[in-house]
């Protein structure tokens, strides 16, 4: 059985105080005190996931420097709960964070911050038990997810509805056709699905590519081969430091546009820096692992599409990409999907949330559309000159 500790339950309240008006009020009082510091250095909060690398080469290679700014070295957090509780307080005040959980935030708890570009694209996967060949035999079974309002969570539940399975929680002991949903810490996902105690999880890497190197599990499913180039997680800053230090805030964005330059030509490099063998130990995780997610031998695509992973080969989707550009039809759509997506705690702003304005009152892009220009325009980044797109979802 699952433990209260091993599923976070703690975090989780933590969370579910600070995503309310008034559970978050103590933390940005302590924010609105520190609005003297003008000239506060830039101060990164993350987790140890791939998720963070721009926010991290940005930093390693200096080109928050190179911009003419103090960077205090980022700051390693533990969990999401304090991931947030460091930002709306402004201990730090740049952070990843799921894409969902902005939503969040910014309309459950009035967070005063927006979102100002993606850190990344791809990037995480549905990873099971050897036993499991397909998403329908999870049905009856228990699975791991690392948050409600993630991204993980929107995905697994498509692929649930596609293969005829209903998303439950608080079930041990769900029927055939129901997959018991719990939420677990990262780091905790691969022992616990060593040990048995869950049939598989989904979470960013590289925790799916522990399992493959630990032979513990095997990939069902990447996330971008479901829902075509999806953001996973996104740079949140507050909007005091939009307004009020507008130069400071779009250096801050032109270095981690620079960033993922950088990481898409130097994919094995970026391994390196994220390793725990780098002098920075950003993250415990060792280069041979971090390099199955950043840098993979073309050999993985065969072996993913004959298993079935990889299905929409066509789209050409790296396991994790970088592009900064926060495109509205993706915000539009996720706050769709958010609507009809079983999550457990506070959700009746979901209901009258407009998700065009929501595209247009969460996501600031003004920065973001300045950077990717003196970056050599998105064609940079391999993508088309427009800063429209359609959603594509093939679950």
């Amino acid at each position: 059985m699952l433990s209260e500790d091993t599923i976070s339950r703690r975090d989780m309240l933590r969370l579910a105080a600070l995503f309310t008006a008034a559970g978050a009020a103590p933390l940005l009082d302590s924010y609105a005190a520190r609005a003297q510091e003008t000239d506060a250095p830039v101060r990164i909060g993350y987790l140890p996931i791939t998720d963070a690398t721009p926010l991290l080469v940005a930093h390693g290679k200096g080109f928050f420097e190179a911009e003419g700014l103090k960077a205090d070295k980022p700051v390693l957090l533990r969990s999401w709960a304090q991931v947030l509780e460091a930002f709306i307080s402004g201990q730090v005040n740049v952070v990843h964070l799921l894409s969902p959980m902005t939503v969040w935030a910014r309309y459950g708890s009035k967070a005063p911050a927006k979102v100002v570009a993606w850190n990344h694209t791809g990037g995480s996967a549905l990873t099971a038990a050897h036993g499991i060949g397909s998403v329908k035999d999870l049905g009856g079974k228990t699975v791991a997810i690392p948050f409600w309002y993630s991204i993980h969570n929107v995905v697994v539940q498509a692929l649930f509805r596609e293969n005829g399975l209903t998303p439950v929680s608080k079930k041990p002991n769900p029927a055939p056709n129901e997959v018991n949903l719990v939420i677990m810490a990262p780091s905790d996902m691969v022992p616990a699905l060593g040990s048995g105690q869950i049939a598989g999880y989904i979470v960013a890497e590289p925790f799916n590519a522990a399992a493959e190197a630990l032979g513990i599990g095997k990939v069902l499913r990447f996330t971008g081969d479901v829902w075509k180039d999806h953001a996973c997680c996104v740079v949140f800053m507050h909007e005091r430091d939009l307004s009020e230090r507008p130069e400071w805030s779009q250096k801050v964005v032109d270095a981690m546009v620079k960033a993922q330059l950088w990481t898409r030509q130097n994919r094995a490099e970026t391994a390196a820096l994220l390793s725990k063998d780098d002098p920075n130990r950003y993250t415990p995780h060792t280069k041979a692992v971090l390099e199955k997610v950043l840098a993979p031998p073309d050999s993985d695509d065969a072996a993913y599409l004959a298993s079935g992973a990889i299905r929409n080969a066509a789209w050409r989707e790296r396991r994790i990409d970088f592009q900064p550009y926060p495109f509205p039809s993706y915000t539009e759509e996720l706050v769709r999907r958010l609507k009809d997506t079983l999550v457990e705690g506070e959700r009746s702003f979901l209901a009258n949330l407009d998700p065009a304005f929501a595209a247009r009152d969460l996501v600031d892009d003004s920065f973001v559309k300045r950077a990717v220009g003196k970056a050599g325009g998105l064609a940079s980044f391999g993508l088309p000159e427009s800063f429209t797109r359609e959603e594509i979802v093939s679950a």
